[in-house]
C-alpha cells in the first residue's frame, strides 16, 4: 500500500496479541493533529524544547572492570537497572541505565578470551535480556525474546570470543514487546573485541563514539513512543555522542585518529561527514576490512557500525555533522536530520609528533564459496480493518513475527545466498543474528551494483525499492532471530526466526 494511502485510512497500531504479532488499537492513541494524547506534535514540542548544554570535552566510555583472577578470562557483572540523568539544567531524567549509565560502561576483551558476564535485571515488572549485537556466541548465550530473564533475576551469559573475532559490537537488550522502549530510555553499550595483533597504528588511539538519540518532555521526562514513532520508528530531538550533544575532541595538526561509530539509536539513519577532516573507512560491523578504503560520507543505519581512521591536518575547529538523508516517512513530524553538528574537533597549530602511516593492507577476508541454497525474503507493511478499528504491521514473506514459528530450518557451515527485497515505503535495516555476512549485490530500478568493498557485516540498510543479496553462514545450531533494525518494526513484526539444525 502507498504510504498516503496508508495514512488516509485512519491508521492503527501494534503491540502485541497472543502470536506477538505487535498490534496496537487506536482507542487512546492518535496521529500528530488529531487530537489524543499521544501524538508527537513537533510545533508543540518546539516551543517546549529543552536545551542541552553542548561543549564539553568528549568523554571516555567508561571500562567495564574484569573481575577475573587469571588471563584469557573476562568476569564482570552488568545490572540493567533504573537511574537518574540529568541532560538539562535543573532536570531529572528517568531512564535505565547498565550499572547506573548509558550508554553502558564499555566491555573490552580479546580473540581467544572466554567471557563470563553476570546479567542482573532490576527493572520493575519487566523482563530483560542482553543481545551481543553481531557477536559469534552460541544461540543460547544470545539474549533472543524466547530466553528472557525475569524482573528481578540473573543469569550468566558465557561464551568465547574465535580467533579472527576482532570487531566493533555493541550490547542492548532483546525482550519480546520491549526491545524499543528499552532500548530510547537508555539500554545500550559498546563491545571491542581486540586483536592480539592489530595492524593499525596504536598512535591514532582508539576512541569510540556512540551515537544515540534522547526526546525529552519539558520536565525532563522520557515521553512514550507516538503513533508516529510506531510507524517510522522512534527519532529523539537530540543526537548524543557518548551520552553528550556535540561534545569536543582536541588534537594537534596533522593527528589521526582512529575512531569506531555506534549507530544505537532506535531508527535514526546518519549520514555523516568532517567539514574539515579526511576519512578513511578501515572497518565495518565484523571489523577490519581487507584495505582501507577513502570516503567523502558514510551512511550509518539503525545498528551499524563503521571504523575510520580520520586525518586532522587544518588547524581550527573541524565538526562532524549530518546530510541530509530521504529514508521514507509516513505522515507529518519528518525530523530535519541535516545540518546538526555531532561533534567538534579542535585542531590546535601545534604540530602532530611522527605519525606513522596507515598500512595498505589490513587482513585478508576470503570471499564466501558459492551458496548451496537460496532464500527470498520480502519486505513489507499492511494495514487491515477489524471490529475494533485499523491494525498496521510490519511483514517478512506476508507473516508477522510468531514466537512459537520457526521460519526458515538451515544446517551449520552451509553457506546461503539471501535476497532481501525491500517493498515497502521506508528504508529498513536488515539484522542477523549469529553471524556476519558478506553482501555482494544491490539492485533497484532495475540497476545491478556490487559494494564498493568486501566486508564482514551482520546489519545492512535495504533502501524502499531495493533488493540486498547477501551471502551467510551459520556455524552454530539453534534458534537465531532476522529481523528489521529499526527497533519499532521489529516489535511490530518484521522479524522471523532461523533454526540452524547440527
Amino acid at each position: 500500500m502507498h504510504r498516503r494511502g496508508f495514512l488516509a485510512a485512519g491508521l492503527a497500531t501494534v503491540l502485541a496479541s497472543s502470536r506477538a504479532l505487535a498490534q496496537t488499537k487506536m482507542d487512546d492513541m492518535s496521529m500528530p493533529g488529531m487530537g489524543g494524547h499521544a501524538g508527537h506534535d513537533m510545533a508543540a514540542m518546539a516551543q517546549d524544547a529543552v536545551i542541552l548544554p553542548e561543549g564539553q570535552v568528549l568523554r571516555d566510555l567508561p571500562m567495564l572492570a574484569n573481575e577475573a583472577d587469571r588471563p584469557g578470562l573476562f568476569r564482570a557483572r552488568l545490572t540493567a537497572e533504573p537511574a537518574i540523568a540529568r541532560f538539562a539544567e535543573g532536570r531529572d531524567t528517568p531512564i535505565l541505565a547498565y550499572n547506573g549509565m548509558s550508554p553502558g560502561p564499555l566491555i573490552e576483551a580479546f580473540e581467544g578470551d572466554r567471557v563470563e558476564i553476570t546479567f542482573a535485571n532490576r527493572i520493575d515488572s519487566e523482563a530483560s535480556t542482553i543481545h551481543w549485537h553481531g557477536m559469534p556466541v552460541p544461540a543460547d548465550q544470545d539474549g533472543n525474546p524466547m530466553d528472557p530473564v525475569a524482573a528481578g533475576t540473573e543469569r550468566v551469559y558465557a561464551f568465547e570470543l574465535p580467533e579472527g573475532s576482532a570487531g566493533s559490537y555493541w550490547y542492548h537488550p532483546h525482550p519480546h514487546g520491549k526491545t524499543a522502549e528499552q532500548v530510547y530510555r537508555g539500554l545500550a553499550g559498546a563491545f571491542v573485541v581486540k586483536a592480539k595483533a592489530d595492524p593499525i597504528p596504536a598512535e591514532y588511539g582508539d576512541t569510540m563514539l556512540v551515537f544515540t538519540d534522547l526526546r525529552l518532555a519539558a520536565d525532563g521526562s522520557i515521553p512514550s513512543n507516538s503513533m508516529s514513532d510506531l510507524m517510522n520508528g522512534r527519532v529523539g530531538d537530540h543526537v548524543l555522542v557518548n551520552g553528550q550533544k556535540n561534545p569536543r575532541l582536541s588534537v594537534a595538526k596533522g593527528a589521526r585518529r582512529r575512531l569506531r561509530l555506534y549507530n544505537a539509536t532506535n531508527a535514526r539513519f546518519l549520514k555523516l561527514a568532517f567539514d574539515g577532516a579526511t576519512m578513511t573507512i578501515i572497518g565495518s560491523d565484523g571489523g577490519l576490512l581487507a584495505a582501507p578504503v577513502a570516503a567523502d560520507e558514510i551512511l550509518l543505519s539503525p545498528g551499524e557500525r563503521i571504523e575510520l581512521v580520520a586525518s586532522f591536518d587544518m588547524p581550527g575547529p573541524i565538526t562532524l555533522y549530518t546530510l541530509g538523508y530521504d529514508r521514507g516517512w509516513m505522515g507529518p513530524g519528518r525530523p530535519a536530520d541535516a545540518g546538526l553538528t555531532l561533534l567538534t574537533v579542535d585542531v590546535s597549530d601545534s604540530e602532530a609528533e611522527t605519525v606513522p602511516q596507515l598500512p595498505a593492507r589490513l587482513r585478508p577476508i576470503a570471499p564466501f564459496a558459492a551458496p548451496v541454497l537460496s532464500r527470498r525474503l520480502v519486505l513489507t507493511e499492511t494495514m487491515a480493518m477489524n471490529p475494533t478499528g485499523m491494525e498496521m504491521g510490519f511483514l517478512i514473506n506476508g507473516k508477522a513475527f510468531d514466537m512459537g514459528r520457526v521460519d526458515f530450518v538451515a544446517r551449520a557451515g552451509e553457506i546461503e545466498l539471501w535476497e532481501i527485497v525491500n517493498q515497502a515505503d521506508m528504508d529498513h535495516p536488515f539484522h542477523v543474528h549469529g553471524t556476519q555476512f558478506q553482501v555482494i549485490e544491490h539492485e533497484r530500478d532495475g540497476a545491478v551494483s556490487k559494494p564498493p568493498y568486501l566486508a564482514w557485516k551482520d546489519t545492512v540498510n535495504v533502501a524502499r525499492g531495493e533488493t540486498v543479496r547477501l551471502l551467510l553462514r551459520q556455524d552454530r545450531p539453534g534458534q537465531r532471530m532476522y529481523h528489521c533494525h529499526i527497533l519499532e518494526h521489529e516489535q511490530l513484526g518484521m522479524m522471523g526466526v532461523l533454526d540452524v539444525m547440527s
